[in-house]
């Protein structure tokens, strides 16, 4: 048995004319109002590591299973960070191997462009990249430093695996995602993982601690871990990417770690222990 994931009639109600109308709603209020009824409850470990304010990315990983919505993670993470989070979310989604993919696109494409402009969030391509989607996506990574250059103190939110995979397994993102990493951690942002999935028919978050990556100094209580000098721009990518993905593998139980199994020293390898809230 999962946990009753349903939403607030109320809530529903007041995001469908903010669609076909406009304004503007908080996300932070509407996902406290779904999370509210999640029953068995929401369970969250490491509370120590919420953030209060940023600049901090929270990287979490895309928990899949038939028959439960991705959103569902944006909802949860959003409803215990006790301020509004700026998302960094598909601009599509593809339905690969469906009859009805190509409505489905079309259909999505508006539908998620009217919740961007509604709780103003950052929309991306969809993963895995498509070759016609570059400059899209250059102008999405300009989007969300301008946002960061507006709001110094952001707490941003993102998914790096972009997609479902088979099982629900950590997986490798797509190229770019550990440049995009470096990107942002060189603007000052440092970086909180997150590890999501379902036990004992519960929704659970495993918040870890905070860590600078390819930082050159210390600030505060975080972790430094870097990458080194020198290489390639695919091998800084990959080496980016493996620290960011081994960091939220660390939140999830083994049996969704994929290859991400932390082998960094000082890496705590046991499994979360939750509260429910």
């Amino acid at each position: 048995m999962y946990s009753l994931y349903a939403y607030p009639p109320l809530g529903v109600l007041g995001l469908a004319f903010n669609v076909l109308f406009g304004g503007h709603r908080s996300f932070h209020a509407d996902s406290k109002r779904c999370i509210e009824r999640l029953s068995p409850p929401l369970q969250v470990s490491g509370e120590e590591n919420i953030p209060q304010s940023g600049p901090c990315l929270i990287t979490f990983n895309h928990y899949f299973r038939p028959g439960f919505d991705a959103w569902w993670l944006a909802l949860a993470i959003s409803a215990v960070v006790p301020t509004e989070m700026h998302w960094i979310m598909t601009g599509e989604l593809t339905y690969p191997g469906k009859w009805y993919a190509p409505l489905g696109m079309a259909g999505s494409r508006w539908l998620l462009s009217r919740f961007r402009k509604i709780y103003g969030h950052t929309t991306m391509p969809p993963m895995p990249p498509r070759p016609k989607d570059v400059e899209a996506r250059a102008q999405a990574v300009r989007e969300v430093l301008v946002y960061m250059k507006e709001h110094p103190h952001a707490i941003l939110g993102l998914a790096p695996e972009g997609g479902d995979h088979p099982g629900g397994r950590l997986s490798w993102p797509a190229a770019g995602a550990g440049r995009f990493g470096l990107l942002l951690a060189s603007r000052g942002l440092k970086f909180v993982p997150v590890g999501a999935y379902e036990a004992e028919g519960a929704l659970c978050l495993s918040f870890g601690p905070a860590y600078r990556l390819g930082a050159a100094h210390r600030v505060g209580a975080a972790r430094e871990l870097s990458v080194p000098r020198g290489l390639p721009p695919e091998e800084k990518d990959r080496q980016a990417a493996r620290i960011i993905m081994q960091n939220i593998a660390r939140q999830l139980p083994l049996h969704l770690r994929g290859e991400f199994e932390p082998q960094m020293k000082g890496m705590n390898t046991d499994s979360p222990k939750f509260i429910f809230i």
